[in-house]
């Protein structure tokens, strides 16, 4: 192989070794279905021999494209960023994106121009949305009506499933519902997230319509709206624990208000698990390294992450992809220290 030294090589430097056009290497590189398998090694082979990179800016301008994946999120939980960033980046790094991520305030009066003059401002070919953004029918709405491919991730099925990512969270609330019923738990007490999002509604319902078909009920006082912060499940704790009786098991809406919990149980000296069994939602790194480790919903997110990433780039280079297979997910329990059986 005739190898290019001493220079940084071009895309023209790989068509003239593969013995193809400049406009087939392009194909390769963009990824592209309408080059041969036995051209697409040759050339694979080429471009890895010489250890070519392409310009993005040439190959976007060549592409008429930025390759820009956008991630539009508000979300407080740090974690369950982190947790979709590297999901995303893995699918990006694969493919040849970079990745820009733009925090909104979901509730403010002109959030939904503000993400769309991001999307324009910075030129993005597509945008992974976050809960609870994602929930807003109005985004979507926009979106379409302005021509930006979007992915949502959420955990309801709000739009076609090319352009959603579903947690099935009801179900894996009912599993833990079972679950705790199954321990001989009776004073049972809830910490949702906030009632105006989705997610929040369908843990709630999940839990609650699955303790009702096993012959139990938690009465209204003993579920509290929390914000999904440590510190509102801190203040939600103190409401529950004086209460008499005393909620032998709270379930709260995430792994932050979990945690918030378990500092109130330690400050009032009730003893987790013997006295007060905890579970959250998430399984953050959190939930696996606190004393005692927390009983949780696992939710796959880095893999949806990397799941929306995949469609949205599908989408963005017109690629078939079977949307029907691949949009729900569902979480699992993972049953840790926090929880125990009732002592008869």
């Amino acid at each position: 192989m005739n190898i290019v030294k001493d220079k940084r090589p071009t895309i023209n430097d790989v068509a003239r070794i593969s013995g193809v056009s400049k406009r087939t290497v392009s194909r390769v590189i963009n990824g592209a279905a309408n080059v041969g398998e036995a051209t697409r090694k040759k050339i694979e082979a080429v471009i890895q021999e010489l250890n070519f990179s392409p310009d993005k800016q040439a190959r976007g301008l060549a592409a008429s494209r930025s390759f820009l994946l956008g991630l539009i999120y508000d979300n407080p939980d740090a974690l369950y960023i982190d947790q979709v960033q590297r999901g995303v980046l893995d699918i990006c790094s694969a493919k040849g994106y970079e990745l820009v991520v733009h925090p909104c305030t979901y509730k403010s009066d002109d959030f939904i121009n503000n993400c769309i003059k991001f999307v324009k401002r910075s030129n993005i070919d597509g945008v992974v949305i976050l809960p609870p953004v994602s929930e807003s029918r109005e985004l979507a709405t926009s979106f379409q009506e302005n021509h930006i491919k979007y992915v949502r991730i959420a955990s309801l099925d709000l739009d076609d499933h090319a352009n959603i990512v579903v947690s099935d969270d009801r179900a894996a609330l009912s599993d833990l519902a079972r679950y705790i019923v199954s321990l001989g738990h009776q004073n049972i007490a809830i910490i949702s997230g906030p009632k105006s999002y989705f997610s929040s509604k369908e843990r709630l319902e999940g839990f609650c319509d699955t303790l009702k078909q096993l012959g139990k009920k938690v009465p209204e006082e003993r579920i509290i709206e929390g914000k999904n912060t440590y510190e509102s499940g801190i203040d939600c704790a103190r409401q529950l624990l004086i209460q008499t009786p005393r909620p032998q098991f709270i379930f709260a809406n995430n792994d932050e208000m979990a945690a918030g919990v378990l500092k109130v149980a330690h400050e009032l000296g009730i003893l987790v698990p013997e006295q007060l069994s905890i579970a959250g939602f998430d399984d953050n790194l959190l939930a696996s390294r606190i004393i005692p480790s927390l009983t949780t919903i696992q939710r796959p997110v880095s893999a949806m992450a990397s799941l929306a990433a995949t469609k949205i780039i599908a989408m963005i280079e017109g690629n078939e992809y079977n949307v029907e297979e691949q949009y729900l997910v569902k979480p699992h329990l993972i049953i840790r220290e926090s929880t125990r059986k009732i002592d008869k």
